[in-house]
């Protein structure tokens, strides 16, 4: 089985750029919640660049659903499917992506309150 590196020239999160995370992050929701299913409107020029990338190197799948089904869906034009080294990138970056907006929050729990921390 290939590496995230070898799927994608890259070798860890950190080598990724903010929009590859996003974009990485977006398709996990997609193919998490909607079963696949995307809703191109929210992707640019750029992130069809990226996909194609990642498509070519075996990083994901990502196609066009059919007129008869998207006349159907009323909304999804594109479907996708992550390999494993995607959802294992998605996960990672789900996490950090946590921790960090965690870090900055600007509200305070009960607990926090009660013991004075904060």
């Amino acid at each position: 089985m290939k590496t995230h590196a070898q799927l994608t020239g890259s070798a860890s999160l950190a080598d990724m750029t903010k929009e590859e995370r996003s974009l990485l992050l977006y398709l996990e929701i997609r193919a998490v919640d909607h079963g696949g299913l995307v809703t191109t409107p929210q992707m640019n020029a750029d992130d069809f660049a990226i996909v194609e990338r990642w498509k070519a190197s075996g990083f994901l799948e990502f196609g066009r659903l059919t007129w008869a089904s998207i006349q159907k869906l009323r909304g999804s034009t594109h479907w996708v499917r992550l390999s494993e080294a995607a959802w294992n990138l998605a996960h990672e970056e789900r996490r950090a992506r946590h921790e960090r907006l965690y870090a900055s929050k600007n509200w305070e729990t009960t607990e926090e309150k009660r013991l004075g921390q904060n």
